[in-house]
This record gives structure tokens, C-alpha cells and sequence, in this order.
């Protein structure tokens, strides 16, 4: 594993909310109250397990390169549905920072825009990279070329 989330240890944990905003809420909606929740997360659970997090919107597109279902044009939870990913230090650092008093009324808020009610997967990792650079891409390429089968 590769060190792409800064200070994530070998043994964490990733935990991956899927959100499907409900027809009478906007992304806006979305933005602002997951804002609130993640500035909480980080204000009093950063010293307590919480690693980093990101949220992605779908934007619509489907890989017809990478997909083996069929040929779409197009998601049909288009800026409807996100994710919201988490790394967390354990699972119970993670499930301690739900239980607190500060994180409830927040998470309901969000809840209250989801159709799709709220199922959080706990993942561990099992590899994670960044990119190479140019010069190491290219040191890669001739190394495969060398020695590959």
C-alpha cells in the first residue's frame, strides 16, 4: 500500500456512505449540510481516529470503456446521488464519533435529504497509489519492457 492518504494506517479503515438526494432537495442542499457534518468530524474527531474524507458527486458519465453492462449514455442519478468516504484510524473510533452528542442532529440533517435512507459499508484498505511521475513512468514502461514475459 502507498502512502496517497497521508497519516492512513496500514490497518485502517474506510467507510463509504451512498447518498440519492430526495426530488425536492438540490445539490446545494447536500453541500451545505454535509459541510457541517464534516467540519464537526474534523473539529472534534481528528484527534480521536478521524483520518480525512471526501465527497463525490455523480456526475452522469459511465465508462463505456469500463463498464461490462451495456453501453449507457448516461447515470440516471446524475447529480442526484454522492458519496461520502471516510478514513478513520479503527471502525470504533468511527463508531464512537457517531455515538457523540455534537455529530446526531447533524447526520439527521443530512439523513433527511437521502431516499435511499443510509447504509455506511466499513472497507478495509487494501491498496491505495498515486500516480507516477512523468521520469517514473517512464523508468516503469522501460522496466516492463525489459524483464516482463
Amino acid at each position: 500500500m502507498s502512502a496517497l492518504i497521508p497519516n492512513f494506517p496500514p490497518d485502517g479503515v474506510v467507510t463509504v456512505n451512498r447518498v440519492i438526494l430526495k426530488p425536492e432537495f438540490t445539490v446545494d442542499d447536500l453541500q451545505e449540510r454535509v459541510a457541517l457534518l464534516c467540519e464537526n468530524v474534523k473539529t472534534y474527531h481528528s484527534d480521536t481516529g478521524f483520518i480525512g474524507g471526501f465527497v463525490a458527486l455523480n456526475s452522469g458519465a459511465i465508462s463505456n470503456e469500463g463498464s461490462t453492462i451495456g453501453q449507457a449514455v448516461e447515470s440516471p442519478l446524475k447529480g442526484r446521488e454522492a458519496l461520502i468516504v471516510t478514513f478513520w484510524r479503527s471502525f470504533e473510533d468511527h463508531e464512537r464519533s457517531h455515538r457523540s452528542d455534537t455529530f446526531q442532529p447533524l447526520f439527521k440533517d443530512v439523513l433527511a435529504l437521502c431516499e435511499n435512507g443510509n447504509e455506511e459499508i466499513a472497507y478495509e484498505m487494501l491498496w491505495s497509489g498515486a500516480a507516477y511521475s512523468a521520469e517514473e513512468a517512464k523508468a516503469a514502461r522501460a522496466a516492463k519492457e525489459r524483464f516482463a514475459a
